[in-house]
C-alpha cells in the first residue's frame, strides 16, 4: 500500500515553525506533494533540514516568496521534470513530476484567478494546457496529480456555492468547465468517487472565523487516471490539521 498526501501549506518556512514535523509523523505519507511553498530551492532544503528518510524534489518559481511547489517521497523517482514544457506557464513553480517504475505523480499549484477575476483568461489557458500535458502523461504510465487546484467542481464542494457562483475565484463557470474537462477525459476525483455525498472541505478563508464555522472549499484534491481507479483503497481529508489555510488530503492505494 502507498500513502499519497497534498498539502498547500501556504509558506514552508513559516508552517515549520507551527506542527509541519508533528503533522508529517501523523500522516505515515509514502509520498508528500506541498504546494504554495513560498521559498526558492535552497530555502526549502534549510526548512525542511532534520527531516528523515525522504527525498526532496523542489521546483521553486522565478518571482521570490511565491508560489513553488515540492514533493517529499520515500522513494527515489526514476526521473524528475519541472513544469509543462510551456514557457509562458512555467515560470511561477506550479508543476513537478516524478516517475516511479508503476505511475507518475504530478504535485501541482494550479493559478487562482485572482480578484475580481483578472487572471481567469490566463486560468483558461492553463487549464486546457495543463489537461493536455496530464493527458500526454497517461499515455505513458498512470498518473496520480495531486495537488491545489484552486476550484470547487460541484455546489456540495463549497459551504456557500449561490453566494459566490460567477463572482469568487475558485467557482467560475469557466473554472469548473475546466475541471470537468478533466472528469470528461476520464479522469477520477478520488475523494468523490469514494465518498460521493460527503461534505468536506479543505481550504477556509482566515476572515471571520470561517474554518471554525466550517465554511469552506473543497479546493484541494487527488485525481488519477482510470487505470489506477482498480487500486484506490481510500481517500482522506484531514481537517483536524492546521498550521495553514489548507489541510491535507491524502489517498491510499494498492
Amino acid at each position: 500500500m502507498t500513502r499519497i498526501v497534498s498539502w498547500n501549506v501556504n509558506g514552508l518556512r513559516a508552517i515549520v515553525k507551527k506542527n509541519f514535523f508533528e503533522a508529517v509523523d501523523f500522516l505515515q505519507a509514502d509520498v508528500i506533494c506541498l504546494q504554495e511553498t513560498k521559498a526558492q530551492n535552497d530555502e526549502v532544503q534549510k526548512a525542511l533540514f532534520g527531516l528523515n528518510g525522504y527525498h526532496v524534489y523542489v521546483n521553486s518559481a522565478e518571482r521570490k516568496g511565491y508560489s513553488g511547489v515540492a514533493v517529499l517521497s520515500k522513494m527515489e523517482a526514476i526521473s524528475v521534470s519541472y513544469g509543462i514544457g510551456m514557457e509562458e506557464h512555467d515560470a511561477e513553480g506550479r508543476v513537478i513530476t516524478l516517475e516511479f517504475a508503476d505511475y507518475f505523480i504530478v504535485g501541482v499549484y494550479v493559478p487562482n484567478s485572482g480578484n475580481a477575476l483578472v487572471r481567469l483568461p490566463y486560468r483558461r489557458e492553463w487549464d486546457k494546457a495543463f489537461l493536455a500535458y496530464a493527458d500526454n502523461l497517461a499515455q505513458v504510465k498512470p498518473v496520480v496529480l495531486c495537488g491545489d487546484l484552486n476550484v470547487a467542481h460541484q455546489a456540495i464542494d463549497l459551504a456557500r456555492p449561490e453566494a459566490n457562483y460567477n463572482k469568487t475565484p475558485g467557482y467560475t463557470q469557466d473554472e469548473i468547465d475546466g475541471f470537468q474537462a478533466f472528469i470528461d477525459r476520464a479522469w477520477v476525483d478520488t475523494f468523490r468517487y469514494l465518498h460521493p455525498d460527503t461534505v468536506r472541505y479543505s481550504w477556509w478563508s482566515y476572515r471571520g472565523g470561517a474554518r471554525e464555522r466550517n465554511v469552506g472549499w473543497r479546493l484541494d484534491y487527488l485525481l488519477v487516471s482510470p487505470q489506477l481507479v482498480q487500486q484506490l483503497i481510500d481517500s482522506f481529508i484531514y481537517t483536524e490539521i492546521t498550521g495553514s489555510d489548507h489541510c491535507p488530503v491524502a489517498i491510499e492505494i494498492r
